[in-house]
């Protein structure tokens, strides 16, 4: 029952993933094959489950978990390989949420991990339909069809694996690693993998790097929970929850980019509309001048550097920056933050809106005429705005970021005010 449940995933919400992504074309269908792949190597996974017990060797249930995880670690690889995309709000909104799949290694609750996933890639189907309602109602479908993909994968985690993944307990032993499980798929799988490959998938604060090497122990499944223990808990361990948990960069994605990305020069340059100005470290006279009303300034990665924009542009893009600052003259669309640590920003004319989205640490110094700005925020912490009374001093007014939310009493609602940290 358990992969007919699967199955009907497969078959109802992700298979109209899928002919959408090939109608939408480009990244999007590029991305949707790898995609496709993941959720194979699931349901093989999960008919292995279905008709065997739990090995007792650990190396052995890593390496039936292996092609699952590679595919995971291709999705968010694709992504990053394509920054400069149309798609690259799909691509993000897949990438932050495919962890989903990595269900099968927690307990007590997977369901509401599968949930955390999705929520994970809210921001940016947001963004999807935000871009994309008015132009073309094939992205609002993709979006309704992927967000329902997870929702379905976490009612059928509740129903079938309340507590964590269940094991037939009975029935064939798990075939041996290196041979193909029953029913053997195209291929066999690859040869057990070494625990230093296998790609982590959580973010550095909440810890769990195990997530493709530690499943449940021994055939009772109860017996076989891992146990949390007190230091892994965020109540009695307050280091735990430092930083905008739990959606920053997974760690399996910064050790791969710290081998891979910190040797790589700055580089600033004009690639059509887009500005990119990537890997700056220490640099304080960046300066961006005959920009145009439709140009993008994409900041990735930069370092204690400052970067001046002049004139009037679309919008600028700082993501996975530190300590860095930018000032610029004028926006049309809007100044984001995305995976940044104490940066800043001052708008010399006028920013029409304002988003942060996984950033600790954001100082906003406005102009006269943007006071009437929105700013929209999103699992982010440490946010200031900086109004100007005259003379170049500044008003300092913090964002809120504590929130407290009540059942409505007629029991149809909810009701949610803002919580004033005094202490």
């Amino acid at each position: 029952m358990s992969v007919e449940g699967f199955t009907s995933i497969l078959q109802g919400p992700f298979a109209q993933y899928l002919a959408v992504s090939k109608q939408i074309g480009g990244d999007v269908a590029l991305h949707s094959d790898i995609v496709n792949a993941a959720f194979q190597a699931q349901l093989n996974y999960l008919t292995v489950v279905s008709q065997s017990k739990q090995p007792s060797s650990q190396n052995d249930q890593i390496a039936l978990l292996k092609p699952t995880s590679e595919q995971i670690t291709s999705i968010q690889e694709f992504r990053e390989k394509h920054r400069t995309s149309t798609y690259f709000n799909h691509l993000s909104a897949v990438s932050e949420s495919i962890p989903a799949l990595g269900w099968v290694t927690v307990s007590p609750a997977p369901a509401p991990y599968v949930k955390e996933m999705n929520d994970a890639g809210q921001f940016y189907t947001n963004r999807v339909l935000k871009d994309w309602k008015e132009k073309d109602k094939k992205h609002v479908d993709w979006v309704k069809s992927w967000v329902q993909t997870l929702t379905d994968l976490q009612a059928f985690v509740k129903q079938y694996h309340t507590t964590g993944l269940v094991w037939a307990g009975k029935g064939t032993a798990v075939p041996p690693v290196g041979s193909c499980p029953p029913p053997p798929p195209p291929g066999c799988p690859p040869p057990p993998p070494s625990l230093a490959d296998l790609p982590l998938l959580e973010d550095s604060n909440t810890d769990r790097s195990a997530l493709f090497a530690q499943i449940n122990q021994g055939e009772n499944i109860t017996r076989g929970l891992k146990k949390v223990t007190a230091d892994m808990q965020t109540h009695k361990n307050p280091t735990l929850r430092q930083g905008p948990a739990p959606f920053k960069t997974p760690v399996g994605a910064t050790h791969l980019q710290s081998q891979t990305m910190v040797d790589k020069p700055p580089s600033f340059t004009r690639d059509g509309k887009k500005w990119l100005i990537e890997y700056q470290k220490g640099n304080q006279n960046l300066v961006v001048e005959g920009g145009e009303m439709n140009n993008v300034v994409y900041v990735f990665r930069c370092q204690d550097s400052t970067i001046m924009v002049k004139g009037k542009l679309n919008s600028i893009v700082m993501d996975s920056c530190k300590k860095t600052s930018v000032v610029f003259d004028s926006l049309v669309s809007s100044m984001e933050f995305i995976n940044c640590q104490s940066v800043q920003m001052q708008v010399l004319d006028k920013v029409p809106t304002i988003s942060i989205d996984k950033t600790d640490g954001c100082q906003m110094y406005l102009s006269p005429q943007s006071l009437e700005v929105e700013i929209i925020s999103s699992k982010s912490s440490e946010m200031n705005v900086l109004v100007p009374k005259g003379q170049g001093d500044y008003t300092e007014f913090a964002v809120p970021e504590q929130y407290k939310t009540t059942v409505a009493q007629s029991g149809k609602g909810l009701n949610t005010i803002i919580v004033e940290n005094k202490g």
